[in-house]
């Protein structure tokens, strides 16, 4: 990364939908109030979001505050800005390709790449495209949707990164990102082995993600119905078991930890995986419900409630 001291640092923040929206979001606020900012944050967005952000910049609500974030350039393409000194990538998994092809076009040999997707494997799909940046490992816990183009709405979760060293450059700390991040306000824990929260993380999203997908019940009503919470059970047990299988020790109390997470947020909220069946066209099923079958299938381990339950929101996504 280059030295500290520099003033034309630049963050790209690919994809604006609600976790990118959040954290891009709360830099590009943070730094229009700074004298001298030493970075600049530009988005990556598409379509009617696109235009509204360009137009008067995007309107983050929390629970706190209506903050309104302008970066130093919005575009649908990274050939429109800087090169990044750090790219956010806060894209769907099936927007990963073209991300990274725009990124690999224009990233430098010091690029930091902080993944904020949901999935076990992103680091291995980056390292593929992009083989000489570093990668850091991460996951995120907030709850955020995009409300209408140029809005974006949290109404749930810490707002956290968790985040830690690339496996193929271990000893390396993007010492002046994280402290850009620290001076914002904005929370994260860094992890010399960030597996084990990113796992953590993955059986929450994928087990909580494929049942409200498959039956269109918000959290609160997964765990006000047994049935429903003993889908979410089996699934995170199999996630778990392959856990391990891959070299990753998860807490012994992993899953109900888990659920109780479930309960911190409003009885109302949806997953990402359920807006997205919901409202048809793509979804990220693969990166769950596949991954956990192609898991199973490498390491000889049974996945039936994972297996029942794609199998449900394919019906519902077909039916829908």
């Amino acid at each position: 990364m280059p030295a500290r001291g520099r003033i034309d640092r630049h963050i790209c923040v690919f994809g604006v939908g609600g976790v990118g929206g959040y954290f891009g979001g709360r830099l590009a606020w943070w730094l229009a109030r700074q004298a001298h900012p030493a970075w600049r944050v530009h988005f990556v967005a598409r379509g009617a979001h696109l235009a509204a952000i360009a137009s008067r910049g995007l309107e983050l609500n929390t629970p706190d505050a209506r903050l309104m974030c302008v970066p130093a350039s919005a575009s649908s393409d990274t050939k429109d800005m800087p090169a990044p000194d750090v790219v956010l990538l806060c894209v769907k998994s099936h927007g990963l390709d073209e991300a990274l092809r725009q990124i690999a076009a224009r990233s430098h040999e010091d690029t930091v790449v902080v993944p904020l997707l949901n999935g076990v494997d992103i680091h291995e799909r980056i390292r593929v495209r992009l083989p000489k940046a570093r990668v850091f490992p991460a996951c995120v816990f907030v709850g955020t949707h995009v409300d209408r183009p140029g809005v974006v709405s949290q109404a749930g979760g810490d707002g956290v990164i968790l985040l830690g060293g690339d496996p193929d450059d271990p000893g390396y700390v993007p010492t002046a990102f994280l402290s850009l991040l620290e001076d914002a306000g904005i929370r994260f824990t860094w992890f010399a082995d960030p597996r084990p929260a990113i796992w953590e993380k993955y059986v929450f999203i994928a087990a909580f993600g494929l049942v409200t997908a498959a039956t269109r019940t918000t959290l609160g009503e997964v765990l006000a119905d047994a049935s429903l919470l003993k889908d979410v059970r089996e699934i995170m047990r199999e996630v778990v078991d392959l856990a391990a299988c891959e070299g990753v020790s998860l807490d012994p109390d992993v899953i109900p930890n888990a659920i109780a997470k479930a309960g911190e947020f409003p009885f109302e909220t949806k997953t990402s995986l359920q807006r997205d069946v919901e409202a048809g066209g793509q979804d990220e099923g693969d990166l769950f419900g596949g991954t956990i079958l192609r898991l199973g299938k490498r390491h000889g381990v049974r996945t039936p409630a994972t297996r029942r339950v794609c199998a449900r929101v394919r019906r519902g996504a077909v039916a829908g």
